[in-house]
């Protein structure tokens, strides 16, 4: 395929859209693997609305510095999708939380664009979104549109602000703590660094949210796509295989242990 447009979303983080030689169909929550000729290929997860294909992408690696250089125009490899996705069908009638922490916002953008475009097949939707400051805040202008919306309920909190911060101060499990849910009606979807997400697990079941109605997202740990390295391996496990997206109750025994 080629890079149709790049958007800077921050000094290393940065957004494609890629222009695929027939329509790609995906699920919310799924990733594609991503090859820069003559660098490598990562996993990265689909960060666009159905019938867009794009990628969210911070530049950590060799492969991903490679990719923050190229422009629209340029060619990228594909293979995908792969993963499994977040279960929006069986969501329906429910209220619904998505709580997201920093890059964590992508892998679930696509969920939240279609919760809000088939809002009148779930109850309440929230979502809860942490940043590092207000400088890092992912998508800034949609999460800014998603906000002025009256059928949604969106909480933004950053880690540390200067002056020109109005809002809350401090992680995101405040947020999750001060929302109104009533847990007999509420699933959440969460996805962020695995400490955050080891907070709102705990917050949500303290508001009576059980982790049989939460569900996850790994994909940070995954790295070939396809089994073979390892890298994802949780117990016996491979994220990349058999997640990334998980119901809770079924992985997290398996994030409290110490360098698993």
């Amino acid at each position: 395929m080629r890079i149709a447009g790049v958007t800077r979303e921050l000094p290393d983080v940065f957004t494609w859209v890629l222009e695929p030689p027939a329509p790609f169909v995906f699920s919310p929550g799924q990733f594609n693997m991503l090859y820069a000729h003559g660098a490598g290929e990562v996993p990265i997860s689909i960060s666009g609305p159905p019938g867009e294909l794009v990628h969210t992408i911070r530049a950590v690696g060799a492969v991903t510095r490679v990719m923050q250089r190229m422009t629209a125009g340029d060619p990228i490899g594909v293979r995908g999708p792969y993963g499994t996705a977040w279960p929006l069908d069986e969501l329906r009638g429910k209220d619904v939380i998505v709580v997201a922490g920093g890059l964590g916002l992508a892998p679930l953008r696509p969920a939240i664009l279609e919760l809000l475009g088939r809002r009148d097949d779930f109850g309440a939707v929230t979502v809860a979104y942490g940043a590092r400051s207000p400088e890092e805040i992912l998508y800034r202008d949609e999460v800014r549109a998603w906000r002025a919306r009256f059928d949604v309920d969106v909480e933004v909190t950053v880690d540390r602000a200067g002056r020109d911060w109005h809002g809350p101060v401090g992680v995101v499990t405040r947020l999750v703590a001060a929302a109104s849910l009533d847990p007999k009606r509420t699933v959440a979807l969460v996805c962020g660094p695995e400490i955050m997400m080891r907070f709102v697990l705990r917050e949500l079941e303290a508001r009576g949210v059980g982790a049989d109605r939460v569900w996850l997202s790994l994909e940070r740990s995954m790295k070939c796509g396809v089994g073979l390295c390892g890298h994802c391996q949780l117990g016996g496990r491979f994220v990349c295989k058999d997640g990334p997206v998980y119901r809770a109750d079924r992985v997290a025994p398996l994030l409290y242990v110490r360098e698993l």
